[in-house]
């Protein structure tokens, strides 16, 4: 059996790269799927502003949970079984949250889409790292894959609930099953270096707990932004042009926009440096988000660009700075900054819904403008290591 080195250079790793980038895009795109099925839910079922945000929990609850705990067994013994296997699940929830009209169904299944989402990223993580030959810019990609998910989310879920309503939302796990046996057949052909990759991993560097906790309070701003811009964007800009079509479009330039992001974050960080990069991005972040609140009409859409770009030019230096200030625990720092960091945002969620009750939704998203602050100010206390394995 053909078998590739965790070592390999660019020309023998590209395939295994491109699968797994494939196979982010399609894991992501079932969170992506979340905001984009909330407004159908409001419309089918009438759902409120608090019902909606307790849906984007029960995406994110589980998995902000369990993602670390996934990230720390993977660390004592590699389990790539659970890259497909978690594609899968995140899948099924997806699939089956528009049948029956419970609420407590759907928010289960949703829930269940997020256990899967935890499973996956700690180990794809890993194996992602290892495969890529130029470090940060390689991790950029596999970073990449998962925001592509997450725009390509509304465009999946959108013309397929509009033909068939909730009731069509079985047919959204086709993309898991078919990434899921993609991604399982490459992962039998590196059967033979996931070993290597685990112990390799283990003998690099000392872990700087310090320097990791303060990045953490960097990306759980980032992601309390995120995902409130996310849970509300549509409802929002749909209010402000007078089309339900056009908060559908916003949440794909979201998407969009920040997938160019998160690709141009490695090309950044390569001639600034990661934390530079950090801190122009958050100090841009912050009158973008604001102009989201104020722009009239269809002005909104170049405020949606660019807080995209200034929000997700960080999202894989997240991660190769987590694993770099955790060199020997590279599971439990991707669990983190994937994961428990990054799905804590949807904690948030319910109490911006609150707000959007009790006064109007534009102050809820005047409220999101002061996480990216605290995201800016934390990183002006972290330190860029070198890079691990493979640096630049």
């Amino acid at each position: 059996m053909t078998t590739i080195s965790a070592s390999a250079g660019p020309r023998t790793s590209r395939w295994p790269m491109t699968v797994l980038v494939a196979g982010h895009a399609i894991d992501d795109l079932y969170q992506g799927a979340v905001p984009a099925i909330v407004p159908f839910l409001v419309a089918e079922r009438h759902y409120g502003y608090l019902a909606a945000a307790g849906i984007t929990l029960a995406a994110t609850l589980l998995s902000s949970v369990v993602q670390p705990l996934f990230g720390v067994l993977t660390d004592k013994r590699p389990m790539p079984w659970l890259v497909p296997a978690g594609m899968t699940v995140a899948g099924a929830g997806i699939g089956l949250s528009g049948l029956g009209n419970s609420y407590g169904f759907t928010w289960l299944a949703i829930a269940l889409s997020g256990l899967g989402v935890a499973a996956y990223h700690p180990e794809s993580a890993r194996i992602a790292r290892r495969i890529a030959s130029r470090g940060h810019v390689g991790m950029s990609w596999f970073s990449l894959g998962g925001n592509v998910g997450f725009a390509l989310g509304p465009i999946l879920v959108t013309p397929v609930l509009q033909a068939g309503g909730l009731g069509a939302s079985p047919f959204l796990l086709i993309p898991a099953v078919a990434g899921g046996l993609g991604t399982a057949a490459l992962l039998r052909r590196l059967r033979g270096p996931q070993s290597a990759i685990h112990h390799q991993a283990k003998t690099e560097g000392r872990d700087d707990w310090r320097q990791f906790g303060r990045l953490t309070v960097v990306v759980v701003a980032r992601s309390i932004v995120t995902f409130g811009l996310n849970t509300f964007l549509a409802l929002w800009v749909a209010s402000r042009v007078g089309s339900a079509t056009a908060g559908e479009a916003a949440l794909v330039v979201m998407f969009g926009v920040g997938a160019l992001g998160t690709l141009l974050g490695g090309v950044l960080a390569g001639r600034w440096g990661r934390v530079r990069t950090l801190h122009i991005s958050y100090a841009v972040s912050v009158p973008a988000v604001a102009a989201i609140a104020f722009a009239p009409g269809y002005a909104v859409f170049p405020a949606v660009a660019i807080a995209a770009l200034a929000l997700y030019v960080p999202f894989s230096l997240h991660v190769t700075l987590g694993q770099d200030y955790l060199p020997t625990r590279i599971g439990t720092a991707s669990g983190v900054t994937l994961g428990l960091a990054v799905s804590i945002g949807g904690l948030a969620a319910p109490a911006i819904g609150a707000i959007a009750n009790a006064a109007t939704l534009q102050w809820a998203l005047l409220s999101l403008v002061a996480m990216p602050v605290v995201s800016f100010l934390a990183s002006r206390g972290l330190a860029d290591p070198k890079m691990s394995g493979h640096d630049n």
